[in-house]
């Protein structure tokens, strides 16, 4: 019988790999936190008629990326293939930004169906912070000065480059479209087939063709900068001027437009060369149009989104490892020590709170259950016979440096199983 497999383009996530991500989203959570941003969980489904909208219907995820279907009534939903234009319906149904400006974060899946590579999957992981009602150069500061702070936590700073540019506004993109247009109608030659459909439907998308046949030509195509209008300019220039006074380098690219349609004035990618052809980590920018877009009233909206599994690769690219298991193997030799070892164990999960703690399940020889304990990763044993029930005592042995071993009779743990022994285990 042939076993059943993962859908390709979606795999499982082991547990090693897990840790990482999970010691990620865990950071990401407590530095978005600390300047005021709030969780909030939305639905993997949605109608396709948001993503429709939102997205832009000639764009590569609505035509051929979303997984859709039609429900029992004959609506179409789509598994999300994103998370902003989710968060902007959550936003207008439940009139959030009426309290005032809202800043908030998610992490989840995502659903793209593509051909599946390394860094690119079917089912993926972000992070998301998202803001509502600020429109100036501030909160892109904040949003790009929050980023940079997760790269430190994170030890990735040194793998990581930023690139900004702006889409302008109004008139001045619509020039900047127009003259576009002309000059790749001019180079239509040189064009493949992605790009001559693009040049009619949404010719900015051209300027993030990869094709390597077309990037000469690309590099002398009119550039957004040269048709900015004061209030873009202004804009961007307050931006990058904080961003220098923050000491957060920075490099234009001109050709960074962004892959939806929904992006206007700052966009900005977190990019990498450690992670070959998936080079882009984090990618945000401002959409204030899509509120209103979405049929919410005007509103000013800027936000980011991590890929998880690309940054957890980086992360281990600068040296993370998985966290070990445990903090402390309690080994247990004898029929009582192993009636005695489950109730120290919860009396030292109640005195430490947090200590990753295992108990040994299943028996096992003296030395087999220190083996398992070095598995584990844990930094001390703990051995418990009958003996030491008797005696009310337990042995601490540690497992890693000598430097620890020094530090044993010193440590907190060592104290606190001083104190918790004084109540024998044998008697409970």
């Amino acid at each position: 019988m042939v076993s059943i497999q993962a859908i390709r383009g979606m795999p499982d996530l082991l547990p090693d790999a897990c840790n990482i991500q999970s010691q990620l989203i865990r950071a990401a959570a407590e530095i978005v936190e600390s300047y005021g941003f709030r969780e909030i969980r939305l639905p993997l489904l949605e109608k396709t008629e948001l993503f429709a909208r939102s997205i832009g219907e000639v764009t590569d995820i609505v035509e051929k990326e979303m997984y859709s279907f039609d429900d029992r009534n004959g609506e179409s939903m789509t598994l999300r293939p994103e998370a902003t234009a989710g968060v902007v319906r959550a936003v207008i149904q439940h009139s959030l930004v009426h309290a005032g400006p809202q800043k908030l974060w998610l992490a989840g899946p995502m659903f793209r169906y593509e051909r599946p590579q390394k860094g690119r999957y079917r089912q993926f992981d972000q992070f998301n912070v998202e803001a509502f009602g600020l429109e100036g150069p501030d909160i892109d500061v904040e949003l790009i000065a929050i980023s940079a702070r997760l790269w430190k936590r994170l030890g990735v700073t040194d793998l990581l480059t930023l690139e900004l540019n702006s889409l302008g506004d109004g008139a001045g993109r619509q020039r900047h479209r127009e003259a576009l247009v002309d000059y790749l109608r001019g180079h239509a030659d040189l064009l493949d087939a992605d790009a001559t459909r693009r040049l009619e439907t949404n010719p900015l998308r051209v300027l993030d063709s990869k094709n390597p046949a077309m990037q000469d030509m690309l590099a002398a195509a009119p550039q957004l900068p040269d048709y900015w209008d004061d209030a873009s300019r202004e804009h961007f220039e307050t931006l990058t001027g904080r961003l220098d006074a923050l000491g957060i380098a920075w490099t234009l690219n001109p050709r960074l437009v962004r892959g939806l349609d929904y992006y206007s004035r700052t966009v900005f990618e977190w990019t990498t060369t450690a992670l070959g052809a998936q080079n882009a980590v984090c990618s945000g920018g401002r959409y204030d149009g899509l509120v209103e877009q979405l049929g919410g009233k005007p509103t000013p909206a800027v936000g980011f989104a991590i890929g998880v599994a690309r940054l957890a690769a980086l992360m281990e690219a600068g040296g993370t490892t998985a966290q070990p298991v445990a903090d402390v193997y309690l080994a247990a030799l004898g029929d009582a020590a192993d009636a005695a070892a489950v109730v120290l164990a919860e009396r030292l999960r109640d005195a430490l709170p947090g200590l990753r703690l295992v108990v040994n399940a299943g028996g096992g020889s003296f030395k087999a259950q220190l083996k398992r304990a070095d598995r584990s990763g844990a930094r001390f044993a703990l051995i418990l016979g009958d003996a030491e029930v008797e005696s009310a005592t337990v042995q601490l042995k540690p497992l890693r440096t000598h430097e620890e071993q020094e530090a044993v009779a010193q440590s907190a743990l060592a104290d606190t199983i001083r104190e918790r022994m004084q109540a024998t285990p044998a008697a409970a």
